[in-house]
């Protein structure tokens, strides 16, 4: 097991834990926090064992977004300009954890607690699944300092609220509580602040003795679909239930129907 100094990761049967641990900071995205979750996320989505993922925050926040404190020593430091520094770290430090999340063969859920704002919503938004607590909020705070949101939140946003939405959003600097979250589409669920992580562990529980193959296409599927016409997409959902269809688990689902029986799927 790797020895994180800002990430702690744990395994529940199929289920993997991915904590953001920098409590004293909100969880604010330092360089240490940065290189580590994109190894953390590797070790999860290659882990055979595991099968679905939660992604959560220890503390009072979920993340607080990029470290401001540890940027501005950096830019200060005159070695690198303050917009190349930053379109550096975009690039090769948060888009591939965000990508590793996004692109996983797993199921990601984010379980959030307090705030997620900034470059941390936008970690929150590439899960698969969202579990609000009822004290948490997405908090796009880019315009309060000048900045446009990033990690692919204007992506995510879009797809979620489409365009008029996604730009009051934006430009509103609106805490935008769980409820409202909920009811627009940005979480699925919102729960008492006390069992959030049981909520989520749970969904993820369940969601592990689901065949992973399928959650794999179905995942690999949607992501295509977002990006292509309709009948590229039909083309795609053949190749993809051609895989599944020939499976072992595919079998035992059939099998298991017929017998009045739960499935155990394996992954074959």
């Amino acid at each position: 097991m790797v020895d994180f100094k800002t990430i702690t990761i744990e395994k529940k049967a199929h289920v993997g834990l991915l904590t953001l641990n920098r409590p004293d900071s909100l969880n604010a995205f330092d360089t240490s926090m940065r290189r580590e979750f994109v190894l953390a996320a590797r070790l999860m989505n290659e882990d055979p064992d595991i099968r679905s993922i939660v992604l959560s925050g220890a503390g009072r926040a979920f993340c607080a977004g990029a470290d401001l404190a540890e940027t501005r020593d950096e830019s200060s430091s005159g070695t690198t300009p303050g917009g190349q520094l930053t379109e550096d770290l975009l690039n090769h430090e948060y888009k591939p954890g965000i990508m590793a999340i996004y692109n996983s063969p797993k199921p990601w859920i984010a379980a959030v607690n307090g705030a997620a704002a900034g470059i941390g919503s936008s970690y929150a938004l590439a899960c698969d699944l969202m579990v609000m607590s009822e004290d948490a909020y997405l908090y796009q705070a880019f315009q309060a300092i000048g900045l446009i949101p990033d990690g692919g939140a204007t992506w995510h946003l879009l797809e979620t609220l489409g365009r008029k939405r996604a730009y009051e959003f934006i430009i509103s600097g609106e805490k935008v509580n769980a409820s409202k979250c909920e009811s627009l589409g940005l979480c699925n669920r919102v729960v008492e602040n006390d069992s959030l992580i049981k909520v989520a562990t749970d969904w993820a529980t369940e969601i592990s003795q689901k065949a992973p193959l399928a959650m794999r296409y179905a995942k690999e599927s949607l992501n295509f679909s977002t990006e292509h016409n309709l009948s590229d997409v039909v083309a795609n959902e053949a190749r993809l239930q051609h895989i599944c269809i020939d499976s072992d688990d595919a079998k035992e689902g059939v099998k298991a129907f017929m017998q009045k029986r739960k499935p155990v799927f394996t992954g074959g």
